[in-house]
């Protein structure tokens, strides 16, 4: 359980050009990070709850995102498509040339391209939390989903790196990181962006490593501060040695460098679209179309 209180909803999100700069240095890793992969591995767990096969499945940020084994595994029959948000990461996710493979590898899309109501899943891991516009990549979710469409996201969640916050709080320095939203209005934002019955979670897990060295190079390849108000220009070698020394300073019992990652998971589906009582309705007739033939080839919702 999560001990205490946080404040509900942070003053903003990350900075645009920060999350650009992070996604193309993290585009040249040569494969997802093991956090990504770890969390990918439990989400894949919490499939079951889908109980229909879908035909098509979008894998939202899928080089970083590290999900493609889990996803094969939980559907060895289904259209898998990679999505991603960079050209840089579109072109690691590009399938390899192997006349073995390559019908069953469907080309890439960037996140743009994705046709409306076109998936009956969607899987996002550790994705939202480098948008600097969670709602708006909430509602391209929704839009890319089919009726009865299940999304299914895993994202970082407020008390991640608490203990690098407050060593950053004690020597003056700022935020360490951009703010992170609570599972709550997570939620509630899913509802906004028109999906239904969000249901969400979350859990702890505590990364150790031998030296600040080890835990500075891992946490780079995780992200990157992206705070608005987040220390303007470069950081300084002696500045390093601090954070270094300072983390040095608060291992464990073990003898290790230890910081703790919440990981926030969440599902909902897309519902039908409903006509608005006592005016005008919003629904196109293409969407109406869709409806019914998803609603003919499904047999109704997941």
């Amino acid at each position: 359980m999560v001990p205490d209180p946080l404040p509900a909803v942070p003053p903003a999100g990350p900075r645009a050009a920060a999350c650009d700069l992070a996604l193309r240095r993290l585009a040249r890793l040569p494969q997802a990070p093991w956090l990504h992969t770890e969390v990918a591995r439990r989400m894949g767990e919490r499939l079951e709850v889908i109980r229909q096969v879908p035909q098509q499945v979008l894998d939202w940020s899928a080089f970083l995102g590290g999900g493609a084994a889990a996803l094969r595994a939980a559907y060895p029959k289904s259209s898998i498509v990679a999505v991603e948000p960079t050209p840089a990461l579109l072109a690691r996710s590009a399938p390899a040339r192997d006349w073995r493979f390559w019908q069953r590898a469907p080309a890439p899309l960037g996140a743009e391209a994705v046709p409306p109501g076109s998936a009956q899943l969607l899987w996002a891991n550790m994705a939202l939390h480098f948008s600097p516009d969670a709602p708006g990549l909430m509602a391209q979710w929704q839009r890319a989903l089919a009726v009865d469409g299940f999304l299914m996201f895993s994202t970082l969640g407020p008390y991640t790196l608490r203990e690098l916050g407050g060593l950053y709080a004690d020597a003056g320095w700022g935020p360490p990181q951009a703010p992170l939203t609570d599972m709550h209005d997570l939620g509630d934002a899913l509802v906004q962006a028109g999906f239904a019955d969000p249901v969400m979670d979350q859990e702890m897990l505590t990364l150790t490593w031998s030296s600040p060295q080890a835990a500075l190079d891992e946490l780079r390849q995780l992200g990157a501060n992206a705070h608005p108000a987040r220390a303007a220009g470069l950081r300084t070698p002696r500045w390093r040695q601090r954070l270094l020394d300072a983390l040095a300073a608060r291992v464990d019992g073990q003898g290790r460098i230890a910081l703790g990652f919440e990981i926030v998971y969440g599902h909902a589906f897309r519902p039908a679209p409903r006509a608005r009582l006592g005016g005008e309705g919003g629904v196109s007739v293409d969407e109406l179309k869709r409806t019914l033939v998803q609603r003919r080839t499904d047999g109704g919702r997941q």
